[in-house]
């Protein structure tokens, strides 16, 4: 053998070492932060009452039968909305308990779309299923879009922590699965897809989701989506006829889960949330079998007292916010929306305004029941 080839040998040899070592030093430090974070979690589950056989579909005693890592089953709460439905104050709500691994926004890598017809919603659900049950490898499109969009990472407080910390393991599916796995709580907030799709997570038993479907007025949603950049570049945004055809479908798809799912399916209004969010949120804890934990408690004190930041922030005077479209929007452009959605209206309990003045001045929502 001539000694270039020789050469070629030793620095091929001198590679696989290197590459080795640098494998061996990320499982290392990727095994050093998913210890921290099980000690992490431990301590904030010192206090949780467990079901213990009075929740039928949740036999857990003790903290183990709600970790993937243990072969438990994780308690699964998702939120179905439309977006700027008041969704992303929803999410971190539940977000805010300290064993949630939420998931954000997971289909944000398929772009600034409504995910509709196949095989787009083939594979969304496929990918929504596939983070439910941690299974990273799989998801290189939605790791590398983590990577300039943080969203999906970002609004996850445990693992952003991490990622912070740690930022040369934060996008390896490894790390990922393995910090996914030892959560008991896992919450997922989608925005892109519609109900009479989602409600197939409901259908996987395995799974065992409890599903809640987010509704807004639409002129609340089309006077928030004003203010987006997003809308800007996608002229589907600001289409009242498909928001509220969507809308529409919604609920048909609402009335036939409720009678279906009836223990893990409900309906919330943003409106009757925004009104009144520590009762509103106590019972949507209950409904997802959630701890009320004081950080929940926490956010909710500081999150819907005062408007602060931008069009995106979460800080609000949640009493005011669902209803700035009053003001915000002319006249002509209310009646145009509620000619387009005067079924969707209809069907979600919204109040029609009569004029500029009664615009200003009415309560747009009636006390409202999903009726089957």
């Amino acid at each position: 053998m001539t000694k270039c080839c020789l050469k070629g040998v030793f620095q091929n040899k001198v590679d696989e070492i290197e590459k080795a070592d640098n494998s061996s030093t990320t499982s290392s430090e990727i095994q050093q932060v998913l210890d921290l974070q099980r000690r992490i979690i431990r301590n904030e589950m010192s206090d949780y009452q467990f079901p213990n056989g009075r929740d039928k579909s949740r036999n857990a005693t003790e903290l183990k039968d709600l970790l993937m890592k243990e072969s438990g089953n994780p308690i699964r709460s998702v939120i179905v909305a439309r977006v700027r439905s008041g969704s992303t104050f929803l999410g971190d709500i539940v977000a805010a308990h300290p064993a949630v691994f939420y998931h954000c926004e997971p289909l944000l890598d398929f772009g600034t779309i409504r995910i509709t017809d196949p095989p787009l919603t083939s594979q969304a659900l496929k990918n929504l299923k596939r983070l439910l049950n941690c299974e990273y490898v799989d998801l290189d499109h939605y790791i590398e879009h983590g990577k300039t969009e943080y969203w999906n990472f970002r609004f996850n407080s445990p693992l952003w922590t991490q990622c912070q910390a740690h930022k040369s393991i934060c996008y390896d599916s490894r790390f990922l699965s393995g910090m996914c796995e030892l959560f008991p709580f896992q919450s997922m907030k989608i925005a892109r897809l519609r109900l009479h799709i989602a409600k197939e997570l409901l259908a996987d038993k395995k799974l065992g989701v409890r599903l809640v479907l987010l509704v807004r007025d639409p002129r609340g949603i089309l006077q928030s989506r004003k203010h987006t950049s997003f809308c800007s570049k996608n002229p589907d945004c600001m289409d009242p006829g498909l928001l509220c055809a969507d809308l529409v479908s919604d609920f048909n798809s609402a009335v036939e889960l409720q009678e279906k799912y009836p223990t893990t399916f409900r309906v919330i209004r943003y409106e009757d949330l925004s009104v009144e969010p520590h009762k509103q949120v106590e019972e949507l804890f209950k409904f997802y079998g959630l701890h009320f934990h004081p950080n929940v408690k926490k956010y909710l004190d500081t999150h819907t007292k005062h408007n602060v930041g931008d069009v995106y922030s979460t800080y609000r005077n949640s009493k005011t916010a669902p209803f700035h479209w009053r003001t915000n929007l002319e006249f002509e452009e209310v009646e145009e929306i509620q000619r387009t959605c005067f079924m969707a209206m209809k069907h979600w309990g919204y109040v029609p305004a009569l004029n500029a003045s009664h615009q200003r001045e009415f309560n747009p929502v009636t006390n409202y029941v999903l009726h089957l």
